[in-house]
């Protein structure tokens, strides 16, 4: 066995490659950047060594620095975990001329697997089908579109070297291919320093499924089984599950023979995964090759009793794969959902910031959560925002998705926005609950699935009793009567005026009086009586005339979470007499919705522009955000160049709007 690993990743997954480590005794250094200086992974190793500046290409995309490394704690192996580094061939072979092992296949597996063009090239000779399409060297505007109209709309145009959604837009017609081809180029090369494209036929409502395989350096190559990644939103996978619900056992056993097959093509060493998409009509294609671990890889620990990162270490070290493919069986339903610093309501902008609470479900039989962030963690500009997954398992799926919905509901973070309400309400939605949902699902949906339940009278009742309850506690330590928290005043008044608003509802006024377990409450005009006790921390029995509920109360300051059951809800307590606040001018001075760089000016002072119009295109936490016109008006002057980092929310262009814009 490995003697100590270096682990060139940080967050989640470096965090849970240290614990397959410290199961095994194998010693643990962790790299940092002056971002993550203080981060868990850094916090839980035995060893960690400082890498460099905050931005990628100064730390962990730095090969040199990360064999620096290596060589200054005694690190024998590398583990790259997922993203950076881990699908670079450069890498990999740098690895191997410094004798350090790579804890993943050789580097011209990566290379060959590395561009999706060579990839189909290879699985079309090895009698797996691929997607109609264009990978070819002829990367010309005209040529590109000459294929475009060959293989017919709507089609994509993709980055050859990338992944995880970077580099890819979707041509509708003829006229949209130039545009497609100029953003998904920009793209690529800032994620991947390679802007090649190919071109595949966009298949009408598919399935994304994939299968993990694993092979070893005697030549044994096994499958383990399939993992659904159907649930995206930018290209993006947020919910993955095994097994699939769409396959019958027949169509399993066939995939999985052209996994092994795919991977037998290469003579494939490690983790890998082989990913598919369905049509409709149950006809599969090969879409790319991942030469690592997965994000989703725990739904296959759940289902298959293995540890995955283990099995990894273990073939690094020389070692046969543990067990025969006769011998891998799959086992009861796993779900996993990413939790993600990001913001739903506007087109999934990345938010940032310093995470004052995360409460989350006990991690139980059939619950799990790995996480690379705690309470006072900052979620940073320059790294991807997922901040945790959530994996639930269970006999079957509905026990999975029913134990996915409670987790969910007793999960909060208290600071950064996060997509915790999205994934709550379509771990709740009909369509996925049948096991119906496709790639485009989220898209098609994305409206009803961002639409807030109105709270019952019982959820608001919950977060006034809990700031009661809060304000008799301190009223107690203060030890004056007159702090009471039970409503009473000289002047006669008798409740205590509470403003609540639920997100996505407009904010209600409460009056609330009572102490010592018993309320009233009046809203819209009706009073309500209830009783409430402290069930345990955080957890309150609401009792009624009309009804009763074991509920949970999550909070931090003036926001709580309300979970009745696999609902949950956040409410904020607003001051009842606000001060007046001054609005700004977006239409003048439109901003930046997220930290990030500036890659593209797309006008210049004096220009005329239309409402809607690209003017500044930004990146920041692996995405791309089109700044547009609010109105009508010229362009007064730019308020910085291309390249310059920008902080969210701060004006990049003045615009004069036209007259009537500005009325």
């Amino acid at each position: 066995m490995l003697e100590k690993v270096l682990i060139a990743n940080r967050g989640e997954i470096a965090c849970r490659i240290i614990q397959s480590c410290r199961k095994l005794g194998v010693g643990t250094v962790a790299v940092y950047s002056d971002a993550d200086a203080g981060a868990r992974h850094v916090r839980i190793a035995d060893e960690a060594i400082h890498i460099g500046a905050a931005p990628p290409t100064e730390s962990y995309l730095s090969i040199s620095t990360i064999l620096d490394a290596a060589r200054q704690t005694g690190a024998r192996a590398i583990h790259p975990g997922y993203g950076f580094l881990s699908e670079n061939a450069d890498f990999a072979q740098a690895c191997q001329q410094a004798g350090v092992i790579f804890i993943g296949p050789t580097p011209d597996t990566i290379a060959r697997m590395g561009s999706k063009a060579a990839a189909k090239k290879l699985m079309e000779s090895a009698g797996v089908p691929t997607i109609p399409g264009y990978h070819g060297t002829d990367q010309s505007d005209d040529k590109l579109a000459t294929e475009a109209t060959r293989i017919g709309f709507p089609l994509l145009v993709k980055a050859s070297a990338g992944g995880g959604g970077k580099g890819m837009r979707i041509a509708g017609s003829v006229n949209e291919v130039a545009e497609a081809v100029v953003g998904a180029r920009r793209e690529a090369q800032n994620a991947f320093g390679d802007d090649r494209l190919l071109l595949e036929k966009y298949l009408d409502t598919p399935r994304h499924i994939e299968f993990q395989v694993f092979g070893d350096n005697d030549g044994n190559i096994v499958h383990l089984y399939e993992r659904e990644c159907s649930i995206q939103r930018r290209y993006q996978k947020i919910i993955e599950e095994s097994p699939s619900p769409f396959l019958d056992q027949a169509l399993r056993e066939k995939m999985g023979q052209a996994a092994i097959a795919a991977a037998r093509a290469v003579a494939y060493r490690n983790a890998g995964t082989i990913e598919f998409m369905v049509d409709a009509q149950r006809q599969f294609y090969f879409l790319e090759m991942n030469t690592r671990l997965q994000v989703e890889h725990p739904v296959s620990e759940l289902t298959t009793g293995l540890d995955l990162v283990e099995w990894q270490l273990r073939v690094a070290a020389g070692e046969q794969l543990p067990l025969q493919q006769k011998q891998i069986k799959s086992r009861g339903h796993a779900i996993e959902a990413r939790i993600y610093a990001e913001n739903p309501d506007q087109d999934f902008l990345p938010s940032t910031g310093r995470i004052h609470r995360f409460a989350h479900a006990t991690e139980d039989e059939g619950v799990r959560l790995d996480s690379g962030f705690e309470d006072g963690d900052v979620v940073s500009i320059y790294y991807d925002p997922m901040i945790a997954k959530l994996i639930c398992s269970g006999a079957d799926r509905q026990a999975a998705l029913a134990r996915l919905r409670l987790s969910l509901a007793q999960t909060a973070i208290f600071g950064p926005m996060t997509n915790l309400p999205l994934l709550r309400r379509i771990a709740a939605d009909a369509v996925f609950a049948a096991g119906e949902a496709h790639t485009g699902y989220i898209d098609e949906n994305l409206a009803q699935l961002l639409q807030d339940e109105k709270p019952d009278s019982l959820t608001y009742a919950a977060a006034a009793v809990s700031e009661m309850q809060a304000r008799e506690k301190r009223s107690l330590y203060a030890g004056s009567p007159w702090d009471i928290a039970d409503g009473w005043q000289a002047n006669g008044r008798t409740r205590n005026r509470l403003v609540l608003r639920a997100r996505g509802q407009q904010a209600i006024t409460v009056d609330i009086a009572g102490a010592n377990g018993r309320y009233t409450m009046l809203k819209d005009n009706e009073n309500l009586s209830f009783w409430a006790k402290e069930a345990g921390s955080e957890r309150l029995i609401i009792e009624s005339p009309q009804r009763s509920a074991a509920v949970s109360v999550l909070r931090h300051g003036d926001t709580l979470v309300i979970a009745n059951g696999d609902r949950a809800t956040t409410i904020s307590l607003q001051h009842p007499y606000p001060p007046g606040v001054d609005g700004t001018d977006e239409a003048a001075h439109p901003g930046s919705p997220m930290p990030g760089r500036i890659v593209a000016i797309k006008v210049a002072a004096g220009d005329q522009v239309q409402k809607g119009q690209a003017l500044v295109i930004l990146e920041g936490m692996k995405m791309e955000f089109t700044v547009q016109a609010r109105s009508n008006g010229r362009i007064e002057k730019i308020l910085y160049q291309e390249g310059d980092m920008v902080d969210a929310e701060v004006p990049l262009v003045e615009i004069e709007p036209d007259r009537e814009d500005a009325a």
